[in-house]
């Protein structure tokens, strides 16, 4: 039985022929296409200071763990091993965990839970850590169950646009919505169309994931920012900034908090 820092000790292995650009590395593209990863994470920190520091810092965390994901999906797919799947596999639920635990609106919680989100983020943890160790038990099961988060994600984002009007936060939805079908998308095709794709030489599915997916992360989390804020900040007004320009035709979203609506 190979270790499991052994390289291709993973039972997971993407359509892109191994070491064909270095014999170190296994998945040339899928590897490096993660140092978006490592750009939009500081980036989004940076950007969203104000805001965390009028809501939560723990978004600094939230900022850190998908950082974590990028530097651990470099590392699978550079060796395919089975720690490195783990690891990959593993931040990603920490790291969904973390934004449900900040920004999930407690008109959503479980009955018996009320609204009280500490107990939620007690319940959150539980379910985490025990998933995590579940992980363990079936390897092969855990990115098509991380995937299938996404339901509730988007049954939660389809409630909150049916219940806005406002314009900023309705285009945020469709975006993320848009960007995130694209991407599991291409992450689908590389899994079960892979002989497709490989009689046409075109390898880069899963490194077009990354791409599309770590794009993804900023929108969402100023959605759900503004989704959150109808509940947690309602005598706060957020703006939604796009950096490096608001005029130019594409760029990365923040918020900005520009006032309130308390009563001197």
């Amino acid at each position: 039985m190979p270790s499991i820092f052994a390289y291709q000790s993973s039972e997971v292995d993407w359509c892109e022929s191994n070491f064909q650009h270095s014999e170190l590395v296994a998945e040339f593209y899928n590897t490096f296409s993660n140092v978006t990863f490592l750009i939009f994470g500081p980036l989004m920190m940076f950007l969203m200071h104000a805001y965390a520091q009028k809501r939560s810092r723990y978004i600094y965390g939230v900022c850190a763990l998908f950082m974590v994901v990028g530097l651990f999906s470099m590392y699978f797919h550079m060796t395919l091993s089975f720690l490195g799947q783990l690891l990959d596999e593993i931040s990603i639920l920490w790291l969904l965990a973390s934004g449900y635990s900040i920004w999930m609106p407690r008109c959503y919680f479980p009955t018996f839970l009320g609204e009280n989100r500490p107990q939620f983020i007690c319940l959150v943890v539980i379910t985490t850590m025990v998933s995590t160790f579940l992980s363990f038990l079936r390897p092969t099961v855990n990115a098509y169950a991380l995937n299938s988060i996404a339901v509730h994600i988007l049954y939660i984002v389809f409630q909150e646009y049916k219940k806005t009007n406002n314009k900023e936060l309705r285009h945020l939805i469709e975006v993320s919505v848009v960007l995130w079908a694209f991407a599991l998308t291409s992450w689908i095709s590389d899994r079960f169309l892979c002989s497709f794709w490989q009689q046409i030489n075109f390898f880069y599915l899963h490194s077009i994931w990354h791409v599309l997916i770590s794009i993804t992360f900023p929108y969402g989390m100023v959605t759900m920012a503004l989704v959150d804020a109808r509940y947690e900040m309602p005598d706060q007004t957020l703006k939604v900034r796009y950096w490096p320009r608001d005029t130019w035709p594409i760029g990365l979203p923040y918020v900005e908090i520009i006032g309130d609506h308390k009563n001197c």
